[in-house]
């Protein structure tokens, strides 16, 4: 995995220099295929939103694109799902995106993409009546059942391989993020309140915010945590000289020296001043700053652009341009207010 300096979950990060490598054939780049359990239904939704006096009603679209970039194979896996309530009936409307980024082989990935969203509804999650903290009881209870059922499947099956996570629920007006490891959500933010997508008057810019924070083995907190487990952080920075993060699904051969599957969340309300997320693997947050994501991004949106191809783009730069060589995957989520 690329090495990245620690930021804060509201910080801009500066912008992440090429790297230099053979470019990549454009047939790499697909626009992967919706599975069931990935969901098909990627496109938009409507949600109405009440803050008193004024509602507010915006649709959400999503779609993702992905690259193994020069990997032999594809290790991420990934969720697109606007609306839960088939599944799981609710008022409350549930939206889900995800990126699950496998390291030494794919298993533990799939694992999460079929099972974690299931379980965290089952743990809770509302559906009626938003309890801020009955939900990350959930999200918390959802990640720790689905990675004590991988490494027991994983001991059955004879495999050791692991998995980071970025995930991102909307219920109503509530967006809650959740990670394991260095995968990202930004967040694209006005800095204006009225929740315009017309830039034309070039006043209403947009503030890229982190939301996640990176679990590496290099981190005060993450180090003093695994020492105290009775693992070690290498000179190299790496849990036990291997793993170049600390918390993640799977890798149950470090699960006794300090590696978890504990996420951090971070939850906000849509206001109107959110415009959209990116979620990425590392491999995209290795060529691309989060300033210059959300830029990238806004460009392609202003232009016109559907989601679907302004995800293919942003993978497409990463890899044919910017020389990413680790598998990329993005998801963009866009809050389209009317």
């Amino acid at each position: 995995m690329n090495q990245k300096a620690e930021t804060e979950c509201v910080s801009v990060e500066r912008e992440t220099q090429k790297r230099e490598a053979d470019s990549e054939s454009e047939e790499h780049l697909v626009n992967a295929k919706k599975s069931r359990t990935e969901s098909s239904n990627s496109g938009n939704a409507e949600v109405g939103i009440d803050h008193g006096e004024k509602a507010v009603t915006f649709n959400i679209e999503a779609d993702v694109a992905e690259d193994k970039g020069s990997r032999h194979t594809m290790e991420d896996a990934w969720v697109v799902l606007l609306d839960a309530s088939v599944d799981y009936p609710g008022k409350l409307r549930c939206a889900h995106f995800a990126i699950y980024d496998g390291h030494g082989g794919r298993l533990a990935a799939e694992y999460a993409q079929k099972h974690l969203h299931g379980n965290v509804m089952s743990a809770g999650l509302p559906r009626e009546l938003l309890d801020v903290k009955a939900a990350k009881r959930a999200i918390l209870d959802g990640f720790r059942k689905t990675d004590e059922s991988l490494l027991q499947e994983s001991a059955e099956g004879g495999w050791q391989d692991g998995a980071t996570a970025v995930c991102v629920w909307v219920l109503g007006q509530k967006v809650f993020v959740a990670n394991i490891g260095d995968a990202k959500a930004v967040l694209a933010r006005s800095t204006i309140a009225d929740g315009s997508q017309d830039h034309s008057n070039g006043v209403n810019v947009l503030k890229a915010i982190v939301l996640t924070r990176e679990h590496k083995p290099i981190f005060p907190q993450e180090r003093a945590r695994i020492q105290k487990a009775g693992g070690v952080v290498s000179s190299n920075g790496r849990l036990q000289g291997r793993l170049e993060v600390s918390r993640g699904f799977g890798d149950r051969q470090f699960k006794k020296v300090g590696f978890i599957a504990t996420p951090d969340i971070h939850s906000f309300d849509l206001s109107g001043r959110e415009h959209f997320i990116i979620l990425g693997c590392d491999g995209l947050w290795g060529v691309f700053g989060p300033s210059d994501a959300v830029d990238f991004v806004q460009k392609l949106l202003k232009e016109g652009l559907p989601v679907t191809a302004v995800s293919r783009r942003l993978v497409r730069e990463a890899v044919r341009e910017r020389r990413c060589k680790d598998n990329c995957t993005a998801i963009i989520i866009v809050f389209k207010h009317e």
